[in-house]
């Protein structure tokens, strides 16, 4: 029998945590042996290279934890009109992917608090990044991580969709 739309939702769902929930369920994942892989994005409109990335990030280890930024600070971080897709919905969105085990909203500006709370022991990012040039790299070290970049080639982007989207009969080279 096929779970059921409520159930397939209520799935998802139960997979986003607040922040005291999710330190809880990666002590627990690592007491009993997990390797802890943390990943992190705005994920406004999904598009290939997210899932890529994840599926990388994933494979690094036992439990991949997915931090989502706040409809705040992706206006901030990517302009006004942005984000399209609601927070919570972006979270959902992203915990029914079967790469993703766990997903968090965070409101700081940047993922360092979250990373010292968890503690993960790979921080992955994509591929726009070199291990040198990951802006969390000293915090991800002081505990004792280490910075994995995953991924394919930054050649998909949310903004570049949506420039496609206002020029429908642009044509790109990877068509």
């Amino acid at each position: 029998m096929y779970p059921s739309e409520e159930q397939q939702k209520a799935g998802a769902v139960a997979r986003i945590l607040e922040r005291h929930r999710l330190v809880a369920r990666v002590a627990i994942a690592r007491k009993n042996g997990a390797r802890i892989v943390f990943a992190n994005g705005c994920f406004d409109i999904l598009h290939v290279g997210h899932v890529r990335y994840l599926e990388a990030a994933k494979a690094l280890g036992d439990l991949l934890v997915v931090g989502i930024n706040t409809d705040a600070q992706v206006r901030a971080l990517k302009g006004a009109g942005r984000p399209f897709v609601a927070e919570r919905e972006r979270a959902e969105i992203i915990a029914s992917l079967r790469a993703v085990d766990l997903v968090t909203i965070f409101p700081e500006p940047t993922v360092e608090a979250l990373l010292l709370a968890i503690r993960p022991d790979i921080h992955a990012k994509g591929t726009d990044y070199t291990a040198d040039t990951v802006p969390e790299r000293d915090v991800v070290r002081s505990y004792g991580g280490r910075v994995a970049i995953v991924g394919d080639p930054k050649d998909h982007s949310s903004s570049n969709m949506l420039l496609r989207l206002n020029r429908p009969n642009t044509v790109t080279s990877d068509e």
